[in-house]
């Protein structure tokens, strides 16, 4: 699989104060299931049906497929298809990765993006191929702040469209693939996903790609996606969130790296960040019998039973005060992880209302019939 078609990543940076403690903790009374809006899922042409019915099992009000291609490819067929779901899917169009072939690719970039915009989407999605696999015509490297794109994130922003922006990998990407990586079975499963020994930028450099782009639009909304591209780092993720408003992050695929976390510190960002945090899962979804992606893949297609810790131990992770448990998706490392028990009114935010006032979802949102 090339480095255009990865689906992992991480890397944002800053130095910050530490976060203070959170007043959580205490008894609580059994909860309620809360409906989710998932701003981070891969839905594939056909899978619309598969979908809804996985919705209405788990609690998911509404989805963001962040795959819905762009204007001369998939997208006219994905935002079809999202009628037909009773508004619950929200349709992201694609970044024109082929328009790099040839000079004056930002101008036309930002063309396809506008006619994006005007066919229904709501929104942009840039995989982690910009600043790790897409060439500029000269032949290199195009950095995530590149120049000639700016009039594509300026474009983004005055059309209203949030970017989600995926940039980098875990630090464990970088490193050689053997048994002392902790992605090693990850790794193994998917060899194009390691960027050992690759000409490609380091986890720090992509993360600094990532920060001067954001601070050279202000007025464009960005979705840092995979817990601010740095799960590794929590205070690295509050620096920027501090610094940039017009920055938001999301979950997706990196509970087993938050779950590491020393409890209070997550509890203590998730009080302070509560109105910028998007909850998300990676969930990759196709018609069947297309195996389900869930968060990551191993050399197998998902059993039934992964696809049941995957969302039981998200609403774990999220719902209670449990220690010590397998994280939802169990490839992306051995460890165990905690949980932050989010007290109801943030994790209202997380799951449904930040993604409700940022994408204009419609409320209330409650899950399908």
């Amino acid at each position: 699989m090339g480095v255009l078609a990865l689906v992992l990543g991480v890397g944002l940076f800053a130095s910050a104060p530490r976060l203070a403690k959170a007043p959580f903790g205490g008894a609580r009374a059994p909860r309620k299931r809360l409906p989710m809006v998932d701003t981070h899922v891969h839905l594939s042409p056909g899978g619309v049906p598969r979908l809804l019915a996985l919705m209405k099992k788990r609690g998911i009000a509404h989805i963001v497929n962040l795959s819905g291609g762009h204007p001369m490819g998939a997208l006219p067929r994905q935002l079809a298809e999202a009628k037909t779901a009773g508004g619950r899917i929200t349709v992201f169009t694609g970044f024109p990765y082929e328009q790099a072939e040839a000079p004056g690719y930002g101008e036309r970039m930002a063309r396809i993006v506008r006619m994006g915009h005007d066919l229904g989407a709501k929104g942009l999605k840039i995989t982690k191929g910009l600043g790790l696999g897409l060439m500029k015509p000269d032949g290199s490297l195009m950095p995530v702040d590149d120049p000639e794109l700016d009039v594509v994130f300026e474009t983004a922003g005055q059309l209203g469209m949030p970017i989600a922006i995926h940039s980098g990998d875990p630090r464990a990407f970088w490193l050689p693939v053997d048994e002392k990586n902790e992605r090693f079975a990850e790794l193994s499963a998917h060899p194009g996903w390691s960027l050992y020994g690759r000409k490609v930028p380091s986890f720090d450099e992509i993360g600094k790609q990532l920060e001067r782009r954001v601070a050279r639009h202000p007025k464009t909304t960005f979705i840092s996606v995979h817990f601010g591209n740095c799960a590794e780092d929590v205070q690295r993720v509050a620096g920027l969130l501090r610094k940039y408003p017009n920055l938001y992050i999301d979950t997706a695929a990196r509970i087993p790296e938050m779950g590491r976390h020393p409890r209070e510190e997550l509890q203590a960002f998730f009080q302070e960040f509560q109105d910028r945090i998007l909850y998300g899962s990676d969930l990759g979804i196709g018609p069947e019998p297309d195996p389900l992606f869930l968060g990551s893949s191993g050399p197998n297609p998902s059993t039934p039973a992964e696809e049941e810790l995957f969302f039981s131990a998200t609403r774990r992770f999220f719902e209670t005060s449990d220690r010590a448990f397998p994280g939802p998706t169990p490839i992306q490392g051995n460890w165990t992880i905690d949980a932050i028990d989010l007290p109801d009114s943030i994790l209202e935010k997380v799951y449904s209302r930040n993604a409700m006032k940022l994408l204009g979802i419609p409320d209330p949102v409650t899950p399908p019939p």
